[in-house]
């Protein structure tokens, strides 16, 4: 029998542990080596054994056990796993269980914590009460994963969602003050670059907010068992925002929860992509403890998406618009500015604001190169205003004792004006110095002194 809070979930890849109602990013393999006793022959032995029982009693695909199977005890036959370091033994497992099962939610995680909450009682880790208070700190530690909030020049609102954490009774709160603030921008961009994944609840929860309710979101599938939809909510009280420009950035660290976001967004055509390719990671996983101090993230089912028919396994999404990911937040904040200078109607003050932002961005995506030599001359006093050439650059000394660095723009002359939260631009044409700032609508011009 499916129980439905564990056949929503929809878990992170290797750097992310997630429940139906929890998530918490674990420590990744390759680093979390617990200062515990030197492993044993013995338990290298009975932690292979145990691995192999939880993969032939939990695996979604029978069909892939037996080479499973095969390759870790040639694993431990040939010596592959003959280290006493905990770290190195969970890495080398991750790297077979992942080649001969392809599929990144197979991993084995070395953290001691967690297993030694795992088994204080028995039946599934995700009715484990010490394991979920050790989620929900976690959650608590990082604002339920909402990490960070700002309004982008033109009043682009932007989130960065660093996990899906999802706690009964809190998470949502947290989620309610988000979409509140995301609810007044012109344009919205969520960024989840990094974002390992987490709690399927969280996912629609978010989802929720831009589609109509009672949608089919995806369905999930768990051999023998019955079939188990997941569809959005139908109260939401910050309200929905369908319509609003949304652009949602990704990468390839992105998985298996963010995934499923980004996926829904694509599939239901509610927004657009920006950056590159996610990890590719779909199923749904479980975790088993393995003695002495691992736990065993295994695949149980797999989700299918109501318009595609499939998932993103091992394929990842691709993105709408492909960027390098470092540049991707200026690439999607210049894709929704153009977008609302579309619009025909627009308010002229809005208008105003966007077509300030939008050349702030291109200035960034863009960059201008100014040599020294021509830089340099501009240096003087404009009206009592300091213009100095400093290493190479050129800066705006305010009272007397405050830089402000000149960032060109145009190789006319026009610069950024640093440290005023891009409200300020300086035009310096040699003979005066014109200053643009976003509220006003004529610039100051300051002759030379």
């Amino acid at each position: 029998m499916i129980r439905l809070g564990l056949a929503l979930s929809v878990c992170a890849v290797a750097l992310a542990v997630a429940t139906p109602s929890f998530a918490q990013r674990a420590a990744p393999v390759a680093v979390a080596r617990a200062a515990t006793a030197p492993m044993t022959a013995a338990e290298r032995s009975a932690a292979v054994a145990a691995i192999i029982t939880a993969v032939e009693t939990r695996y979604v695909f029978p069909e892939r056990v037996a080479a499973i199977r095969d390759h870790l005890n040639a694993g431990l036959a040939s010596g592959r796993y003959d280290t006493t370091d905990r770290g190195v033994f969970a890495e080398r497992l991750t790297a077979d269980l992942r080649e001969s099962s392809d599929d990144r939610h197979m991993y084995l995680n070395n953290d001691p914590a967690q297993y030694a909450a795992a088994i204080t009682s028995d039946g599934e880790v995700f009715d484990n009460p010490e394991l979920q208070a050790i989620w929900a700190a976690a959650a608590r530690r990082s604002n339920n994963g909402l990490t960070e909030m700002r309004i982008l020049p033109g009043n682009v609102r932007y989130l960065r969602l660093s996990q899906f954490h999802w706690v009964d009774d809190r998470t949502g709160q947290a989620y309610d003050d988000a979409m509140r603030f995301l609810r007044d921008g012109d344009a919205v961009i969520i960024d989840l670059r990094g974002n390992g994944g987490g709690s399927h609840a969280a996912v629609r929860y978010l989802l929720s907010h831009f589609i109509k309710s009672d949608t089919l979101d995806i369905t999930f599938l768990e051999t023998g068992e019955e079939p188990v939809q997941s569809r959005t909510l139908d109260h939401l009280p910050a309200g929905r925002m369908i319509g609003k420009p949304l652009y949602v950035l990704i990468s390839r660290q992105v998985g298996s929860a963010a995934e499923a976001f980004a996926y829904d967004v694509q599939q239901f055509r509610l927004g657009t992509l920006v950056g590159g390719t996610t990890g590719g990671a779909a199923n749904n996983n479980t975790f088993v403890p393995i003695a002495p101090g691992f736990m065993l993230s295994v695949s149980y089912g797999r989700p299918v998406h109501p318009v595609s028919g499939t998932n993103w396994e091992g394929v990842g999404v691709a993105p709408d618009v492909e960027v390098d990911s470092l540049t991707a937040l200026d690439a999607a904040a210049a894709l929704a500015l153009k977008g609302l200078l579309a619009q025909a109607d627009a308010d002229p003050v809005d208008r105003a604001g966007w077509e300030w932002a939008l050349a702030g961005v291109e200035a960034r995506l863009n960059p201008v190169e100014i040599p020294p030599e021509q830089l340099e001359p501009l240096a003087g006093t404009y009206g009592g205003r300091t213009i100095l050439f400093l290493n190479g650059g050129l800066v705006w000394r305010l009272g007397g004792a405050q830089d402000f660095p000149l960032r060109p723009m145009t190789r006319d002359g026009l610069f950024s004006v640093e440290g005023t939260d891009n409200r300020m631009r300086a035009r310096l044409t040699g003979d005066a110095l014109e200053v643009f700032r976003i509220e006003e609508p004529a610039p100051s011009r300051f002759p030379r002194d």
